[in-house]
């Protein structure tokens, strides 16, 4: 018989995975962080479809990806990646920038 516990764990990694399955099928946009700079710094992505953004960190200081109209937000350390998931979005323009860069502003044109 299978503990209480190896059925949680057995439920956890699938759930780990399909949401990893589920990310990875979605339209991914790249996104560069450098110290300050952001390429690019205008995003066009259709609208009304979730998207996945792929931050790469390759500068020398940590950054953070914010964006307040989207609430979204994810820290990288000097050399990190990561993704942020987007619900889908009205037509229209959703500003992002680097907190910890206060000139490192970009934007996310839905169209």
């Amino acid at each position: 018989m299978i503990s209480r516990t190896k059925q949680f764990l057995a439920a956890c990694a699938l759930t780990a995975l399909s949401a990893t399955s589920y990310a990875a099928d979605l339209l991914t946009f790249q996104l560069e962080m450098n110290d300050g700079k952001l390429n690019p710094a205008r995003i066009e992505v259709p609208s009304g479809k979730k998207i996945k953004i792929e931050i790469r960190n390759t500068g020398k200081s940590p950054v953070e990806f914010e964006s307040m109209q989207l609430r979204k937000e994810k820290v990288l350390a000097p050399g990190a990646s990561s993704f942020v998931v987007i619900a889908p979005m009205q037509p229209g323009e959703y500003k992002f920038f680097d907190d910890f860069h206060s000139t490192a502003q970009g934007v996310i044109v839905a169209k």
